[in-house]
This record gives structure tokens, sequence and C-alpha cells, in this order.
């Protein structure tokens, strides 16, 4: 139980280092609004991921079908990426400041973690296939996979709180300058994700329905 523990924490770390739009998107609110907007993304990716595991452990079948969920659900990141690449594009040069606590602040980092996280379809693929190994290959009990799971929850959460954190102590580094350029990378790599989800996620069931 220890060693699923161990696992667990280190394929959690190892899950946050990559360079998507999560990563992007936590880095840069980190620096330009504080690091508890990074840490209530990283809280959104966490639930997500923790709903991706539980349909990894138990399989699907409870949940309600939904005809189209997952086309509905794609074409709203991709308009959110859009969204979200065109105001780092043209905002402006950022003022760096703390913005005032508001729960409309924490839905919004929330929804921001937890939908960026729900329209990238490789998360999911990871936690079934990180699930059939365990079961499969290591042979672990069920007791085992719910540990190892658990803490690899922990061990995102962790580490991107930690990253959060981290992005707020370079502050003094990002001169508004230097944020402004972080900010329009940030909006291309937006973009491109989103142009990328939409011809490969939307084109053909959009052309099928339009038939």
């Amino acid at each position: 139980m220890i060693l699923a523990i161990l696992y667990g924490l280190v394929a959690g770390i190892l899950l946050c280092l990559t360079f998507g739009t999560v990563f992007f998107s936590l880095l840069q609110n980190s620096v330009d609004n504080g690091y508890r907007s990074g840490i209530k993304i990283a809280f959104g990716v966490v639930v997500c991921d923790a709903i991706f595991v539980v349909c990894a452990l138990f399989g699907t079948a409870f949940l309600p079908q939904i005809d189209g969920f997952e086309l509905y659900l794609t074409l709203f990141g991709v308009v959110l990426l859009m969204a979200m690449g065109i105001a780092n594009l043209f905002k402006g040069t950022p003022r760096l400041a703390y913005p005032k606590t508001r729960f409309g602040n924490f839905i919004y980092y929330f929804s921001t973690g937890f939908v960026l996280n729900a329209i990238n379809p490789i998360n999911f693929i990871t936690w079934v296939t990180l699930a059939a190994y365990l079961t499969n290959s290591l042979h672990y009990s069920p007791a085992e996979c719910y540990v190892f799971m658990t803490a690899s929850l922990v061990g995102i959460f962790a580490t991107e709180s930690a990253l959060a954190i981290f992005a707020h102590k370079l502050k003094r580094f990002f001169t508004p300058k230097v944020v402004l350029t972080f900010n329009r990378v940030t909006g291309i790599v937006f973009i491109f994700i989103a142009l990328q989800l939409a011809w490969t996620r939307l084109y053909d069931p959009l052309v099928a329905m339009l038939k």
C-alpha cells in the first residue's frame, strides 16, 4: 500500500509536467493575478481528473447519456480557447495586481481549469490506460487502485499549486514588457490548440450533420 501511494504521487507529478493549455493558463494567471488564481485553476483540474478517475475505475454506465455531449463540450472548449487567445493577443500591457477575491472569480478560475482539462481527450485516455495497467499488469487490488489514484490526484494538485506559487515568486522578474510577450505567446498557443481541436474533433461531425 505504501508503494501504491509513492507511485501514485510520482505519477501525479509526471502528469503535470506537460506544456498544454492548463500549464500556460496556470502560469499566466499566477503571474498576472497572484498564486491563488493558479491554485483555483489547479482545483478545477483535479475535480475534472477525479471524475475521469471514477469513470476509469467504475466505467461510464452510471453517467447519463446525452446525445452529442462530447461534440458540445469540444465546441465550447474551442470557443473558450479562441476567446482566451484573442484576449491575450489584444489586451495590451498588463497591470500586475491582485484581483479582489469574489465568488465569481473562483467560478471563473475553477471552470477554466476544469474545461481546459476536460476538452483534452488524452487526459481521459491516460486515466483509463493507467487503471487498466494497474489491474492487468501490476495486479493491484481494488483498494490499491483507489489509493494509487487518490495519491495521483494529490500529486497533481500539489504540483500545480507549487507551480502557481513558484510563478508568483518570480513575479519580480516579469516586467510588464516580459509579461506582455508571455501573454501573446500564450494567446498564440491557445489559438493554435483551438484550431487543432476544431479540425480534428469538430470537422467530421459538423460535415456529417450538414449532409
